[in-house]
């Protein structure tokens, strides 16, 4: 029998969303220039080519996308491209802007050669893309005064700027807004070599000791992610405190990930009872969504977008139109012998919903 009573993806560690910690972890650890920033070797470099001829054309850099998964330095790349541009940075998100005239407040303070950027840029709403749009062409916004038979359309000119959007979902943006994007870079998931490089960094500016082999099994478990990397960084530092001399080493690295639950490849107890709800409970799928979600007592687009996307980067788990199945390789992870290709791969006929 699978217990699920104390199930819960919220504030997971190994979470790749934005949580409270993160802002007093991330403030002091972000690097401010190219040459500081690790890893996204080809985004790095076109972005110093494509800064380096908006100066010497004494312009401003055209606008960029960036997207990717969460937590791989999109705001960080935002804050260096205002760093290196040499102007300022106003920061903001897609929910936050709810109105027309709120974008239209910020689009009006803005200096010039400021770099505005959104965050989450996918959700904002139809009606402030639509003043979007000549910001961003024609650097102006046309602002409706009065109501009814009197209204009248105003221009109001605004400086040059450049907008950064950043984006987990590509895909969500409108046709005309990712158009009118000139620039469009997206980031990868970052190697352990790379993670190893920024765990080390983050433990010199922090005052951590911790030793290449430590960094490196940081690293292997951190999903990819700079962001899990310097939360799992403090977590073990009181490991390595109480249980140790105060240095991280592998072995106070692999004792306290091991505690914490969260495995080699980065896995923690949240991804294992999904894979275990889908192979013991399910005969390894296929399983509704719907249905998966409501054994395990969560929320359906917590799993869709919490827990799915690095179980499938894995090759763990597979998505049909029937539902969702664990992989040979899933059933190998967790010590499960593979029920062999007969039938459906093995699997069970499918369970709820898909």
């Amino acid at each position: 029998m699978i217990e699920t009573s104390d199930f819960s993806f919220d504030d997971r560690i190994v979470t790749t969303q934005h949580i409270d910690e993160d802002t007093a972890i991330e403030s002091g650890l972000r690097p401010t220039t190219l040459a500081e920033y690790i890893g996204q070797d080809k985004v790095k470099q076109n972005l110093a080519v494509y800064i380096q001829a908006a100066k010497q054309r004494e312009g401003t850099l055209d606008h960029v996308l960036l997207y990717g998964p969460p937590g791989l330095g999109k705001t960080t790349l935002s804050g260096i491209i205002a760093k290196e541009m040499g102007v300022d940075l106003r920061i903001t998100t897609g929910p936050a802007i709810e109105r027309p005239g709120d974008l239209a407040a910020l689009l009006t303070n803005l200096s010039p050669g400021d770099v505005l950027f959104i965050d989450e840029i996918h959700r904002l709403s139809r009606a402030v893309e639509e003043i979007l749009y000549p910001a961003l062409e024609d650097h102006a916004i046309d602002i409706i005064v009065g109501k009814g038979p009197s209204a009248r359309s105003i221009r109001v000119d605004l400086p040059e700027f450049t907008l950064v959007g950043a984006t987990t979902r590509a895909g969500q943006l409108s046709a005309p807004l990712r158009d009118r994007f000139g620039i469009v870079l997206r980031l990868e998931l970052y190697t352990p070599e790379q993670l190893s490089d920024i765990v080390r960094r983050s433990a010199q500016i922090l005052n951590i000791p911790c030793a290449l082999d430590g960094a490196l099994e940081l690293a292997r478990r951190s999903r990819g992610t700079p962001r899990i990397a310097n939360r799992l960084l403090k977590r073990v530092r009181d490991f390595a405190d109480v249980l140790g001399n105060g240095e991280i080493n592998e072995v106070i690295a692999r004792t306290a990930l091991d505690r914490l639950e969260i495995d080699e490849l980065g896995l923690d107890s949240n991804d294992r009872r999904m894979l275990d709800m889908i192979i013991q409970g399910y005969g390894g799928g296929p399983v509704g969504l719907e249905t998966l979600a409501s054994a395990l007592g969560e929320e359906a687009v917590t799993l869709e977008d919490v827990c799915e996307p690095y179980l499938m980067q894995l090759g763990f788990l597979s998505r049909t139109p029937r539902g969702r199945c664990a992989t040979q390789r899933a059933y190998a992870h967790l010590g499960y012998t593979w029920p062999g290709q007969g039938g459906d791969g093995g699997q069970l006929p499918l369970v709820g919903d898909p």
